[in-house]
């Protein structure tokens, strides 16, 4: 039995606005056979999960949670739109202080994901990129957690669990990364052909980023204040 379908078609349901009643009608079955399927104690056929797809919008791929694309397509690089495609009208209707955040974060990530292309590592690039994604699916839980009529059943993962699970994961990260990065790479992983080309000064940064260095350094000079990490002056 796929484990996706039901969730996804309470999900659907839902987000629509429509009772499980009024949904059984449109699709041609019971109330009660309606909710076995949600409930993913009966399996449906071809012809229902088609009606669904027609009822709802979505591709069959999409219900059976094949494609997190509601159409179903498979996502390549040429079709992610870059992050600021949307042009600065949206500075207004987000505000300053998370435009000012976004442009920190993502000319950070610009001159990070350029140091792991130097790297010419793909374990550390993976691990690294997972990481980042935990962290923006965590915090996008928090904030989508935030309103009690979004529904939960947008994830596979249980409320309960999640920000747990995605934490250690997020640590088994890290511990990849920097064992690639120390030269004792985990797991089989491979080594960094050639650190030199990762070799970072202040001048460099400013010199091969002129338009990104200065977020880099506001966000480590921001990040470490936020860690507040005890420091003791030396005896004189």
């Amino acid at each position: 039995m796929n484990v996706d379908f039901p969730r996804i078609l309470t999900l659907l349901r839902k987000e629509r606005g429509i009772s499980q009643k009024l949904a059984a009608s449109k699709l041609g079955i019971s109330q009660a056979l309606l909710s076995h399927y949600e409930k993913g104690i009966r399996e449906c056929g071809l012809d229902f999960l088609i009606r669904c797809a027609d009822f709802y919008g979505v591709s069959c791929d999409y219900l059976l949670g094949r494609s997190p694309e509601r159409t179903g397509s498979k996502i390549t690089v040429e079709d992610i739109p870059e992050p600021d495609q949307m042009g600065k009208e949206n500075v207004f209707r987000a505000g300053v202080l998370p435009v000012l955040n976004k442009k920190l974060i993502a000319n950070s990530l610009n001159i990070l994901f350029d140091l792991l292309a130097r790297s010419s590592c793909k374990p550390l690039v993976n691990e690294v990129s997972s990481f980042l994604m935990l962290a923006v699916y965590r915090m996008f839980r928090v904030v989508y957690n935030a309103n009690p009529r979004n529904q939960n059943a947008l994830f596979t993962i249980p409320e309960m669990v999640a920000q747990q699970y995605a934490g250690a994961a997020m640590e088994v990260c890290c511990a990849n990364a920097h064992s690639i990065a120390k030269g004792e790479p985990a797991a089989n992983m491979e080594r960094i052909p050639d650190v030199e080309p990762l070799y970072v000064t202040t001048e460099g940064l400013s010199r091969d980023f002129p338009l990104f260095a200065s977020s880099l350094l506001n966000l480590v000079q921001n990040s470490e204040a936020r860690i507040s990490y005890p420091t003791h002056n030396k005896k004189q």
